[in-house]
């Protein structure tokens, strides 16, 4: 199985979630640390996730689903 990259989250924590998303759908999917010393622990540092080649257009897919349904940020009271 040939392993591409699917997108490269903001942060270890975003991609751990977005890896979740797409094993609950049945897509494989893996991280890629994009610094060396993600083994201390949980990185703020960009984050690769990974999923196979045949299923990268499911996975995509998947991802503008959930960037389309995500809420924009409110504005805070007393401002418009």
């Amino acid at each position: 199985m040939k392993w591409v990259i699917l997108v490269t989250a903001p942060d270890q924590l975003t991609a751990e979630l977005w890896r979740e998303l797409l094993q609950e759908s049945g897509i494989p999917a893996m991280l890629q640390a994009g610094d060396a010393v993600s083994f201390l622990g949980v990185s703020a540092f960009p984050c690769r996730l990974l999923v196979p080649e045949e299923r990268y257009a499911e996975a995509q897919g998947l991802l503008d689903e959930l960037s389309a349904s995500a809420p924009l940020e409110e504005e805070p009271e007393g401002q418009a």
